[in-house]
């Protein structure tokens, strides 16, 4: 198949991108390198010995996403692109509302007008909001989100579920999923965010690293197994793998639209992360027990049962995979992609 990916030169996108051409795919890749570097094309170029073609510009660009479907014909699209930063969506719902909804928009009307009808959405666990009972399954209806970025996410699934319903052929899978950690075994890609890390897993890496004093455990009082928050964390390999599993399914799907978890299953605390990498750095790493933030659960795991029933797919690294990878991405490059 001939795959456009939205986004393809961010940290999900990059691997996916990888897994994909690995799987025997051709692909093309469209950036707007807001929250992405150039340089990650080069060394996806490197790991898979293709080329890969890049279009650099903006989707909600209407006029500009349909030349590109006219310029490259494809068989299916993953779309990753949209801002991501939660705390940045409190800050900005215009912005994270008209970016993420606008380019989805643009990117559905375009396949409308070329005859595309394969697509494959990257959604988040946030759809399932504060009230759906853990483990999260696929089925529960009340699909709601704390924060405008999650919203998006609500929003864009309804809107894929009601195109695919009156357009004959479509098929939609939406992956929602935890919370994506690791990087390449190479340590050539990885996660590179700009500014300070929103998330456990680079901010613990930059410490090991140097770039940031320590790390602030928010909250030690949870009904949990010691205290601080559990997160289903995957490998972004595995991650990647579940998006060519859903491509390689779309045409032997049922249904026009059907979501599905990608997680591993399991909670991991705060600590039991910060420990395992420790292990991975080889030292101990300075930490703090902080307040609990506004509005974060004791605990979020996925169900992943529907996906390695309907798609073959399951997660099979570990924690300490997970860190060992990350730590040996961030050591090869503690300051992240070069620029330009």
């Amino acid at each position: 198949m001939r795959v456009l990916v939205t986004g393809g030169a961010g940290y999900i996108g990059s691997h996916t991108v990888l897994a994909l051409l690995g799987a025997g795919h051709d692909v093309v890749v469209v950036d707007s390198f807001v929250n992405a570097k150039p340089a990650v094309v080069g060394r996806l170029e490197e790991l898979s010995g293709r080329t890969v073609p890049v279009h650099a510009f903006d989707l909600t660009d209407t006029a500009r996403t349909d030349a590109l479907f006219a310029a490259e014909p494809v068989d299916a699209v993953i779309h990753f692109a949209g801002l991501k930063a939660v705390g940045e969506s409190v800050a900005k719902p215009a912005e994270y509302y008209r970016n993420n909804i606008d380019s989805t928009l643009s990117l559905v009307e375009a396949m409308l007008r070329h005859g595309v009808s394969r697509f494959v959405f990257s959604s988040s666990a946030t759809v399932y909001g504060e009230k759906a009972p853990v483990p999260y399954q696929e089925d529960w209806e009340h699909l709601d989100s704390s924060n405008p970025y999650g919203q998006t996410k609500v929003m864009i699934e309804r809107i894929l579920t009601d195109v695919a319903a009156v357009n004959d052929g479509w098929k939609v899978a939406l992956l929602r999923y935890f919370n994506p950690v690791g990087a390449h075994a190479s340590g050539r890609i990885g996660e590179d965010p700009s500014g300070i890390p929103n998330n456990l897993m680079p901010y613990l890496s930059q410490v090991a690293v140097g770039r940031r004093e320590r790390l602030t455990v928010f909250g030690d009082d949870y009904p949990t197994v010691d205290g601080t928050g559990e997160r289903d964390y995957i490998h972004v390999e595995d991650l990647a793998a579940g998006h060519v599993a859903a491509l390689e399914h779309l045409d032997r799907m049922e249904h026009r639209t059907r979501a599905f978890n990608l997680g591993t299953g399991t909670g991991t605390s705060v600590l039991q992360l910060l420990h395992a990498f420790e292990r991975a750095v080889g030292r101990e790493l300075p930490y703090e027990i902080g307040p609990r933030r506004p509005g974060d659960l004791p605990a979020s795991y996925a169900d992943p049962s529907r996906a390695e029933k309907e798609l073959g797919w399951r997660a099979t690294r570990t924690i300490d995979d997970m860190c060992a990878d990350t730590w040996r991405w961030q050591s090869q490059n503690p300051d992240g992609y070069p620029e330009g």
